[in-house]
């Protein structure tokens, strides 16, 4: 798609813009010729680090909490389009920290919503997970909200509201495979919570390009996902240990509290949309995958050339 067209010229809000995903979409962006780019987040020092790798005058960075109405109101003046990716999603954080989950992934994702369309914005994408679909956690319910929201607000304003709904992002901040690789490089065993768990895989390249193809082509009150194969966490982690040649293996550490075994894109009564279901892939189209990442790539070579 020539989305160059959409976004020249327009201004363009991330919010939580500083995270795996913003990186990724403001790269992006960058080459499209937006009049300004917004990065909308609370954490100055990733701010900063956004600041000298990017270097560009696109770039506009706001100190803001999604909690803080006054400083969303602000951020959202002669704003576009906004990418709403601000959230917290570790789930063990969220089962200890209820409130917080709360206050951030559902009243904070209302404030962005409620504010866009007084602000006259075009278009907005809330990002959501798979954990949202009979959630059993914090995080996936605090998430579910946040869709309810979005389709009344959907209703109820001009401004059109969309959701992208996806399941871990590979090699995304806080995610398993940079932890993987952190106790490669430690020298311990992978530590795995039960082997025959199940995850959806997805590239941040696709999820990138699903969130710009649901704000150009996206309906409003639609949650929109994209298909997606997944693998265990037994396979996984063998990929991870024949990609670095590691022969310490892996170890089950057990279930932590609100974790699924498998995880849902898509309720149906007849046939959901499962990581248990889809497509399986095994330890070697696992590697295949995985060996597409730059990051994965890079951390092999350093991996390789220190233990070399």
């Amino acid at each position: 798609m020539n989305y160059k067209k959409y976004f020249k010229g327009k201004v363009i809000l991330i919010t939580g813009g500083t995270g795996s995903f913003g990186n990724a979409v403001v790269k992006r962006l960058i080459k499209l010729q937006p009049k300004r780019i917004i990065i909308f987040s609370r954490d100055e020092k990733k701010q900063e680090d956004m600041r000298n790798t990017y270097k560009s005058k696109l770039i506009h960075y706001v100190i803001g909490d999604v909690r803080d109405i006054y400083s969303v109101d602000q951020a959202m003046k002669d704003v576009d389009y906004v990418f709403h990716a601000a959230a917290l999603k570790q789930v063990p954080s969220c089962e200890v920290y209820p409130i917080e989950a709360v206050k951030t992934n559902t009243i904070g994702s209302y404030n962005v919503m409620i504010f866009a369309a007084k602000n006259h914005v075009k278009r907005v994408v809330v990002l959501t997970t798979d954990k949202a679909v009979y959630p059993i956690n914090v995080m996936g319910m605090s998430k579910a909200l946040m869709e309810k929201l979005m389709i009344s607000c959907s209703q109820n304003f001009k401004t059109v509201y969309c959701g992208v709904r996806y399941g871990n992002v590979l090699y995304s901040r806080g995610s398993v495979i940079p932890y993987f690789v952190s106790l490669i490089k430690k020298g311990e065993k992978l530590r795995v919570t039960d082997a025959k768990m199940t995850r959806f895989l997805l590239s941040l390249e696709d999820a990138v390009e699903l969130v710009l193809e649901s704000l150009i082509k996206g309906k409003t009150g639609k949650v929109y996902v994209r298909k997606s194969p997944a693998c265990t966490m037994e396979t996984l982690a063998k990929a991870m240990c024949e990609i670095f040649h590691y022969q310490k293996g892996y170890v089950e550490v057990g279930v932590r509290d609100g974790e699924k075994m498998h995880e849902t894109l898509i309720a149906s009564e007849n046939k959901p949309l499962t990581s248990e279901n889809t497509r399986r892939l095994n330890v070697e189209e696992t590697k295949q995958l995985l060996l597409t990442l730059p990051e994965i790539q890079e951390e092999r070579r350093m991996y390789e050339q220190k233990n070399s």
